[in-house]
């Protein structure tokens, strides 16, 4: 790959990145222009394989798609992709050590999305899809980050959970109306939530409960992953910081909001956003 040619495939994802209006992108703007590259790369990535996940083709179409990035995987590894993204992420995966177990592992977690919609999982499969589409990003993220030690993959394991179930907890309403439910099921029946019917579980008086003790474990993993930043250094936590203040401060909209208005979206403006970026990217 040429060096115009390597150059014009990174301003298409780039553009693209900037595109999807990602609440991530402001704290990929945070690091140098290097390792910024490297997360739109791995941004692309995930967007990529999560646009299979999300799509109307059938079952068996989405699974072959998803496949063929597995075969991509390889190739990267192997050093013999052809596709451009693909390119892309070969010279990042060599600058960075980015690992081939967590590309895969996020495959995996879009593969749970790709077949019958996720209704009420227990609390380890939640765990687990977690630590797919989340937390694997995350491991991915803190290389291109700078950073590489067991306290960094603790980062990701704990920032990566508390990202995912603040999304679970922002969009049930809306996965609802596409016949999903990532609460977990050992939390309704635990609040006597037994029925399987969505428009049932969200009426419930007792779902807010659920919702309550979710968001609790959301908290501490917020705890636990700031903890883990204190042992990196701290200019690659930059970033690890900056999103962990915009979703803490998500979660934080929604618990003030309260567990009974599902549909009534909360959103911090574009002003908060770069606010919590600049004090929480730069301290």
């Amino acid at each position: 790959m040429s060096d115009i040619a390597a150059a014009d495939l990174r301003t298409m994802i780039r553009e693209k990145v900037a595109a999807a209006g990602s609440s991530f992108y402001l704290a990929m703007r945070l690091l140098p222009e290097p390792r910024r590259e490297a997360m739109y790369s791995i941004y692309a990535f995930c967007r990529e394989v999560d646009d299979i996940a999300d799509s109307d083709e059938p079952e068996a179409a989405k699974r072959k798609a998803l496949e063929d990035w597995r075969a991509e995987i390889d190739a990267i590894y192997a050093g013999t992709s052809k596709l451009p993204l693909g390119q892309v992420l070969t010279e990042d995966m060599k600058a960075f050590h980015l690992r081939r177990d967590d590309f895969i592992a996020v495959i995996d977690g879009m593969e749970m999305d790709a077949g019958a919609p996720i209704h009420a999982p227990s609390i380890a499969v939640l765990d687990l899809y977690c630590d797919r589409v989340a937390s694997a990003v995350g491991r991915l993220s803190v290389r291109a980050f700078g950073a590489d030690s067991d306290a960094a993959d603790r980062v990701a394991y704990h920032l990566g959970r508390a990202l995912q179930l603040t999304n679970i907890l922002r969009d049930v309403a809306e996965d609802a109306g596409r016949g999903r439910l990532y609460l977990p099921r050992d939390l309704l029946v635990e609040a006597g939530i037994t029925t399987d019917a969505l428009d049932e579980i969200l009426a419930h008086p007792n779902l807010p409960q659920v919702c309550e003790k979710l968001s609790v474990v959301a908290e501490q993993h917020f705890v636990d992953a700031h903890a883990a930043m204190a042992e990196c250094p701290p200019k690659a936590m930059k970033p690890a910081r900056a999103m962990g203040a915009v979703y803490h401060a998500q979660l934080n909209r929604l618990q003030q909001r309260g567990w009974q208005k599902f549909a009534e979206p909360i959103k911090l403006s574009k002003l908060t956003k770069l606010w919590l970026a600049f004090r929480y990217g730069l301290l």
